[in-house]
Parts: structure tokens; sequence; C-alpha cells
């Protein structure tokens, strides 16, 4: 793993700095991208003090040019690139009643089109590098519920794209898996992580799952992981 380069999306904070810890500690290279470039800068300098090894980039997944950008970055800076990690997405919850035009268009432009993007931008690197893409979806994917119609919609075409271009992209033996996470102690939705959410699945938790994944024997392919806390809150 110690020559290989992960690009994490979404990757200053939460289950995308998550990951890219676990990532770290295998002794992979990573890139990272959040749209503030500050906030990802920090975040680089949180994993390692070895800027040859953690590169941070500014890019907004809902536009395929800023990832092409992207992309283009780490193979100037690493020489290859062997994994994807599309993780960014955003959450606004409102009924349909209440939802905006703005609130559905932020939410299916980053999450589904943005993960399109990431991969259209990635994905001739890693043919060259029999490598894997991992999309981090939601059990949202596959469970509506009240308020959720614009998050439910992103998370379940999230989840049919990342399923498609399994059977797409295995024949060139780039692996595809997606991750279903249930309720993690993150910042998403402008929450603020605390002791309250320690029943929560924690951000590491979807890194060793990632790097779970990357470690699986060739022939074996996980294409999609559910994955709940063990003990959910009684509140």
């Amino acid at each position: 793993m110690k020559s290989k380069v992960a690009y994490i999306t979404g990757g200053s904070k939460g289950i995308g700095l998550g990951i890219a810890r676990a990532l770290t500690a295998l002794g992979m290279n990573v890139a990272i991208s959040s749209r503030h470039l500050a906030e990802t800068q920090k975040a680089a300098a949180s994993l390692s003090a070895d800027d040859s090894k953690v590169l941070a980039l500014e890019s907004d997944v809902s536009s395929m040019a800023s990832e092409q950008e992207a992309v283009k970055k780490i193979i100037d800076h690493f020489g290859r690139l062997d994994v994807l990690v599309a993780n960014a997405g955003v959450g606004h919850f409102a009924s349909i009643l209440d939802l905006t035009e703005n609130d559905w268009k932020n939410m299916i432009d980053t999450n589904l089109t943005g993960v399109f993007h990431s991969v259209k931008a990635c994905v001739d690197e890693l043919k060259k590098n029999k490598g894997y893409i991992i999309t981090i979806a939601s059990l949202a994917g596959t469970n509506f519920f009240e308020n959720g119609a614009a998050y439910n919609a992103s998370k379940f075409g999230l989840v049919g794209f990342s399923q498609a271009i399994m059977l797409d992209l295995r024949k060139y033996d780039i692996k595809v898996s997606t991750i279903m996470p249930g309720s993690v102690a993150t910042h998403f939705d402008n929450h603020t992580p605390s002791d309250a959410d320690s029943w929560k699945i924690q951000p590491e938790d979807i890194g060793q799952i990632v790097a779970d994944l990357l470690q699986m024997p060739a022939r074996t392919l996980p294409s999609k992981v559910e994955v709940r806390p063990s003990k959910p809150s009684k509140s």
C-alpha cells in the first residue's frame, strides 16, 4: 500500500478526514479536497508534517472542470492515482412543501452529480493501476424518511450509480464499492460532535472499513457495505 495514492473528496473533516487518517496509517500517499483550501491545508497538516505525503486541494465536486484540475494536480505531485474515495456530501432536510429549488439542486449537484464528476476525472488514471473507487452513500440510499425527499433522491441515485459502474468497470480491473453508513458523529448538517454522539459510528470506523476494503484479495469485491451503530441511542 505504501506506493499507492488515494484521492478523498470532502477530506477536511468528518468521515473524509477519518478515512485519510486510516490510509496514511497504512503508509499511503493521500490527496484531500474541499471547497475551502485553508480548511484542507489545516487537515493535511494534522495528517502529516511531510507535505510530500499529503496534498491539500481546493475543489468543488459540482464542477467537472474543478475535479479535472484536482486530478491533474494529484498526478503532477504524486505521479499516479490508485484510489478514489468519493465522500463529499451535503444535506438539507425539509418537507417537499418547504424544500427550495436551491436546496434540491445543491444536494443533487454535490451528492450525485459530484460523484459522477469525480469518477470521470479519475477513471483513466485508475484504469492504469487496477484502481479502486469507493463511494460514501448512506442508509438513506435504501430507506426513505419524512423530510428526506432531496437527500433520499441523491443517495438512492448514488447507490444505483455506484452499483452500475461497478459492473462497467470490473472488466478493467477497477473495483467499486459503496459504503452506506447510518448515524455517524460528524459535522454534517451543521452538527457539532460531542460526548452525546459516543453511541454513533465514528469517522475512524469508516476509515477502518475503507482500509479493509483496499486490502481484500483481488478476487473478492464487497460491492455494497451497510453499517449501523451497534447500540442505537434510546432517546
